[in-house]
């Protein structure tokens, strides 16, 4: 409806696997449908300030690139 998404970003633990569907099939269980990703993305980390909190908005600016709106 508003043009937003939910998408995954998940780091797999090293020496586990995990592939798309499983991680959308435990989403399902957990969240309400509206919340439940339509696609996963893995990263071998996400990146981190000075504090140790992940910069959301370094990651949101790769799926944002190109629009005028943007989500904070």
């Amino acid at each position: 409806r508003w043009g937003e998404v939910p998408k995954a970003l998940v780091v797999v633990k090293p020496g586990e696997s995990l592939c798309e569907q499983e991680v959308i099939d435990h989403c399902r269980t957990k969240l309400p449908g509206f919340k439940v990703p339509k696609s996963v993305e893995f990263f071998d980390a996400l990146p981190k300030g000075g504090t140790g909190k992940i910069l959301k908005k370094e990651l949101r600016e790769k799926y944002w690139a190109g629009y005028d709106r943007r989500v904070h």
